[in-house]
């Protein structure tokens, strides 16, 4: 798959970037998203956290090229791994084939009627009905194994699992094809909390081998120092505080979310 030769060398860039729903574009609503200027280098990771409706989700659904919303970038322009997000096509094909992408909805929405063998195995096989049957169960054997599920839920249904294994199981599928950059939404939900070092693990370590880039929406204060994040801190769509996690102070406020300090990113 040939690369592409605009800001291939940074995973994430952003400038400026808004985005609105179509149901809101059509009511004269605010954009969901304004206003945000990220640069992500390759095996770099960014936590966003917010309230609740802060724009976490969306934000990130865009940066994955997700196609299932009715979001759209409505200002500003973005890359990732080099490819432009508001193009579509082609374009929006191969950076879904660099995006490992793990929605919020993800581990309660498995398909019913696929094996967990087969949900972790179909970003691979949607793209090539070919592959190797023994290889391609040997990779999710493998990736159950990290994540600590056992081997013998590949032939079982997601209806016969827990919610955190569920979860461990969409996880599972956002790594298989091995990405350039992860954007999960909240992917330590539902997980027990002997299990979320396990999760976070399986991240770092494919940054630290693969150079793998790294975007988590989470509000757990804990996530970032370990992760030695960036953050981004969004309210009503619009970046409030912005810098190394250790320049924003996570304070249990009302709304929930971090402030910046002198030390952070004016914005």
């Amino acid at each position: 798959m040939p690369r592409s030769t605009a800001h291939d060398d940074v995973a994430v860039l952003t400038h400026d970037l808004g985005i609105a729903h179509a149901r809101s574009s059509r009511s004269g609503d605010a954009r969901a998203v304004d206003g945000v200027d990220l640069r992500i280098e390759p095996g770099g990771a960014l936590g966003v956290t917010g309230a609740a409706a802060a724009g976490k989700s969306t934000l990130l659904s865009i940066l994955a090229g997700d196609d299932s919303g009715d979001a759209a970038i409505v200002g500003g322009e973005g890359w990732v791994h080099g490819l432009a997000l508001h193009k579509r096509g082609r374009t929006r094909r191969r950076l879904r084939f660099h995006v490992g992408y793990h929605a919020q909805k993800d581990g309660a929405e498995l398909p019913p009627r696929l094996t967990v063998g087969d949900i972790i195995a179909e970003p691979v096989t949607s793209r090539d009905r070919r592959v190797n049957a023994h290889a391609m169960a040997l990779r999710s054997a493998a990736l159950l194994d990290e994540l600590r599920l056992p081997l013998g839920i590949a032939n079982k249904y997601p209806y016969e699992l827990s919610a955190g294994m569920r979860q461990r199981v969409a996880f599972a599928r956002a790594l298989v094809l091995e990405p350039k950059v992860f954007v999960a939404d909240d992917p330590f939900a539902n997980l027990a909390t002997e299990i979320r070092p396990v999760v976070l693990e399986a991240i770092e370590r494919r940054r630290r081998e693969n150079s793998m880039t790294a975007v988590i929406a989470t509000n757990d204060a804990d996530i970032a120092p370990a992760m030695r994040a960036d953050v981004l801190v969004l309210q009503h769509g619009h970046p409030v505080a912005q810098g190394h996690h250790d320049a924003i102070h996570w304070s249990p406020s009302a709304v929930g979310f971090g402030v910046a300090d002198a030390a952070s990113t004016p914005l």
